[in-house]
């Protein structure tokens, strides 16, 4: 196996068990519910279910990120062991831990003039993020040097397409997303709005579509336009949800039904208590490869 550590941060929202299959490393976030502090820890603090629940119930939360000196405690050990590191960060788009990443890189470049960290802004946010690791573990497996591993990141990760809508408006407008009038007029209308990350890996609302069935439908719709090879689309295809796994298995079962070279069944994950925090209950995300976002 490589002399290298592959990592990443909690929020490429994927179970405990895939990043111990694949031997990717990860750091955890944090995040605090009705001003109680836990780590973004996958579930195993607050089980997803409970936290939706709760915040569903109005239970207040927060969020925040890896801080440098977090990074330097997590980095360490690592390179104490005589490894490098490439580390992927959540998307600057949406967080500052690339930036506090590295800083902890240039304060370790002292202590280990041997050793290395290489730290790639992933442009990608939850199991869209996973899916950009998962591929990469494939890479490493593969043989793929440290530094060709790096290129590789830094050349393809905006071919990670995002796409994501909500059922349940309350925390978009809560976060300041969506206007308290446009959000009442939407929920009354059974607006879904449809959004994705952008090329900077910012989320960007795309269409208002009313109804979940045809959101569902556009949706997938909008992997035929983008996958790479279109209804030929050979690759995995990850979703997220936050507890709506049946709106999720409905995405699922049209894509399984649509793209029939699918490398696999749609992996379905829940949306951590991280990103989960500001979208709240009803979100469903859609994850595949394609072309390089422009936008």
């Amino acid at each position: 196996m490589p002399e290298y550590v592959l990592s990443c941060c909690s929020t490429a929202d994927l179970s405990a068990e895939h990043f111990a299959a694949r031997d990717i490393q990860y750091v955890c976030f944090h995040f605090s519910m009705d001003g109680r502090r836990y780590s973004d820890d996958l579930g195993r603090s607050i089980p997803f279910d409970e936290f939706y629940s709760r915040m569903s119930a109005g239970a207040d939360t927060k969020t925040s990120q890896v801080s440098t000196g977090e990074y330097i405690e997590y980095f360490t050990p690592f390179l104490q062991a005589g490894k490098d590191i490439l580390h992927l960060c959540l998307s600057s788009g949406i967080s500052g831990s690339y930036n506090s990443a590295c800083l902890a890189r240039d304060e370790l470049k002292e202590a280990f003039p041997g050793r290395r960290v290489l730290i790639v802004d992933s442009r990608a946010a939850s199991s869209g993020y996973g899916l950009l690791m998962d591929k990469l573990a494939d890479l490493r497996d593969e043989g793929m040097s440290l530094d060709e591993l790096y290129a590789w990141a830094e050349a393809n990760r905006l071919r990670l397409h995002h796409w994501f809508f909500s059922s349940d408006l309350t925390f978009f407008i809560k976060g300041g997303r969506v206007s308290k009038t446009s959000g009442m007029v939407g929920t009354l209308l059974g607006i879904c709005p449809l959004l994705n990350v952008d090329n900077l890996g910012r989320l960007i609302p795309r269409a208002k579509i009313r109804s979940k069935k045809k959101v569902i439908e556009e949706i997938v719709r909008r992997m035929e336009e983008h996958a790479e090879g279109g209804l030929d689309y050979a690759g995995k295809c990850y979703i997220s949800q936050s507890a709506c796994q049946e709106d999720a298995r409905a995405v699922a079962d049209l894509v399984e039904a649509r793209f029939p070279k699918l490398n696999g069944k749609v992996e379905i994950n829940w949306i951590g208590t991280t990103i989960g925090s500001h979208t709240g209950p009803g979100t469903v995300a859609l994850f595949f490869w394609g072309g390089e976002r422009v936008d």
